[in-house]
């Protein structure tokens, strides 16, 4: 009699079903599909070009180089002049261009960031004083080690695994940490500025530090200036409100007696070569290193491929959620196979390597907001736009508006009337959207990229610092607007009769307040390790909140508190939703790496959408409500 094959193990057959077709970590899955994705929108990214795209591209370009040079300065000083600000300008430029080109979503920024910046300046130390090996031919090892494991993580579709089951909770945290570290260095750099320069200087650079904020948050509003000068003229000033303020800033301390004060400036370098003097070209002799080297290595290697992998998805998660109305799939795998390469080139031309920015990335959906007219009942692929204007409704639309008397208080969903042929009443909503293309990023990064001549370079060091505290302001400004944390935040602070009804009598509002006070505790808690050694580990806190959230913060709070304040960042629906909910939405428990379309495009008749308020600066924030059934 014949024997029966014994049967696999249960852990063995639940591992090599995985690995089979369609399962999480079957190799190549997702890149097939963001390859795929990529050929469908890759025309029609270049199809999209307009005065709202060239002002997004001036306000990104602004954003992006001149916090950049700030980490140059310390990089300058804390790696020996191994890098300094050409190599950070070189960085920054070239992967943006890379990016803009081949990435899978435009909308993601690059550039040299703070927790990289703490990493590198430890691995000089450790280098130089401890074990007496070159920093850079090490570090190059490091970034090429870190190259092959990106492409491992996209291989095996890492991000079904991790970003899938990222929420808004975190999201939301990661941005409120943004809009802080923004602020706080502001105030390093108005420090700095009391340290460097004589007092009354320095109290010159408070007024041009403040002054470029409100300017710019002040311009950002000309779109209500109506019937002030034209149509034209105010959306000018809107779309460029911080490249005005900037460069008018930048001009102030040459005039008049304000010319003789000792105003700290950027520092540069006016030649087109290494900042360090043992270098002549931009190339790392990285074998000429010891062969234990190559092998120990692959340890920072490790820490770099998490934080970049880590921030990088996180980056393209929040400029993409929900209150941005994005409508392409994006290529989170592709993505992170092309940030790996990046990486690797950056280490073999001893430059820093550039990964998503925060809030960079997000600032640049903002500015490419606009809104668009589409029927209560129809399908939302029929958009008709109204306007390029950011930020704010169009005023056509809200003047017909008829659930809210003006502009200032309706939301994304204000319900409109306006006739047909047979005049009969058709309700009409307002919803956002971004002009979805690679010309705005392409342009920002060109125009960095410009910056490693010597004459432009020269241009840089007209610049005050005082200037640059002023950006980090309204940066931090802008990011913090428009976070759903900061309503919710207000409504703490509000008598309960003065609030809404909440749309469900099962959720609680000292919940809701519970849940807004969570938040920003733990931001207070990161914000505190960012500003220790352990730094460049800060994005891994934040995805130890994604199971906190997931298996213990629904043992705390209702569901459908839950419900109503939280939902996936990468896909439609809720951590919350019911079984026959997934199914009504044609969904049910589908692997993650397919739906790299915005929720915005898919959101169940149940599910919370975000409503968009008018603030009394012209910036949108962001409060929450329950869709009508």
């Amino acid at each position: 009699m014949l024997e029966k094959p014994e049967a696999k193990a249960p852990w063995l057959a639940t591992v090599s079903n995985r690995f089979r077709k369609g399962g999480k970590l079957q190799p190549f899955r997702l890149l097939r599909q963001d390859i795929h994705n990529l050929r469908q929108r890759y025309v029609s990214d270049w199809t999209v070009f307009n005065q709202l795209v060239v002002a997004s591209a001036v306000y990104v370009f602004f954003t992006n180089i001149l916090p950049g040079i700030t980490f140059a300065n310390d990089l300058f000083v804390l790696t020996g002049e191994s890098w300094g600000t050409i190599e950070v300008v070189f960085s920054t430029g070239l992967c943006g261009l890379i990016f803009s080109l081949f990435s899978a979503q435009p909308l993601t920024i690059l550039g040299v960031t703070g927790p990289f910046s703490v990493l590198a300046e430890n691995m000089y130390k450790l280098c130089t004083n401890n074990f007496h090996v070159p920093f850079l031919p090490v570090m190059a090892w490091s970034l090429i080690h870190s190259a092959w494991m990106h492409y491992l993580l996209a291989i095996f579709n890492a991000h079904d695994y991790t970003m899938q089951y990222v929420t808004d909770f975190s999201a939301d945290i990661f941005s409120l940490l943004n809009s802080v570290i923004y602020f706080h260095k502001a105030s390093l750099e108005l420090k700095r500025n009391h340290d460097n320069v004589p007092f009354d200087a320095f109290l010159y650079s408070i007024i041009g530090a403040f002054g470029t904020c409100l300017m710019a948050i002040f311009l950002s509003t000309a779109l209500e200036w109506k019937p002030l000068f034209g149509r034209i003229i105010r959306m000018g000033l809107a779309e460029y409100a911080a490249a005005i303020s900037i460069i008018f800033f930048i001009g102030v301390p040459y005039m008049g007696e304000l010319a003789n004060l000792d105003h700290e400036r950027l520092s540069i370098q006016k030649t087109f070569r290494p900042t360090s003097p043992a270098r002549d070209t931009f190339f790392v002799r990285f074998w000429e290193v010891p062969l234990e080297w190559v092998f120990i290595s692959i340890i920072p290697g490790a820490i770099i491929t998490v934080l970049f992998y880590f921030d990088h998805e996180i980056s393209s998660i929040i400029c993409t959620v929900e209150r941005y109305g994005v409508k392409k799939p994006g290529g989170y795998a592709w993505d992170i196979v092309l940030l790996g390469t990046t990486t690797a080139l950056c280490g073999i031309l001893g430059i820093p390597p550039a990964n998503g920015l925060l809030p960079q990335a997000p600032l640049h959906s903002e500015s490419l907001r606009h809104w668009v007219e589409v029927d209560d009942d129809d399908d939302e692929d029929s958009d008709t736009p109204l306007t390029t204007t950011s930020n704010n409704p169009p005023q056509s639309a809200t003047a017909t508006a008829t659930t809210s008397p003006s502009p200032s208080t309706s939301s994304s969903s204000t319900t409109l009337s306006s006739p047909n042929i047979d005049d009969a009443p058709r309700k009409k909503k307002l919803v956002p959207r971004v002009h979805e293309q690679r010309y705005s990023p392409l342009l920002q990064s060109a125009m960095i990229l410009v910056f490693i001549s010597p004459p432009f370079q020269h241009l840089l060091g007209f610049t005050p610092t005082s200037v640059l505290a002023g950006l980090f302001m309204y940066m931090g400004y802008q990011s913090l607007s428009v976070n759903p944390i900061l309503p919710r935040f207000f409504e703490m602070l509000s008598p309960p009769s003065e609030l809404p009804p909440l749309p469900n009598p099962q959720i609680s509002r000292w919940a809701v307040h519970g849940y807004t006070l969570t938040q920003i505790v733990l931001t207070g808690i990161i914000f505190g390790v960012t500003l220790t050694v352990a730094a460049p580990g800060f994005p891994v806190i934040i995805i130890i909140l994604v199971p906190v959230r997931l298996w213990i913060m629904n043992r705390i709070w209702g569901r459908e508190t839950l419900r109503f304040v939280d939902g996936w960042a990468c896909r439609p629906g809720k951590p919350e939703d019911s079984e026959e909910e997934k199914a009504a939405r044609g969904e049910g428990e589908r692997s993650g790496g397919d739906e790299n379309v915005s929720a915005s495009a898919n959101v169940g008749e149940d599910d919370v959408e975000r409503g968009l308020a008018m603030t009394s600066t012209g910036i949108i924030s962001e409060g929450v409500r329950e869709k009508q059934r």
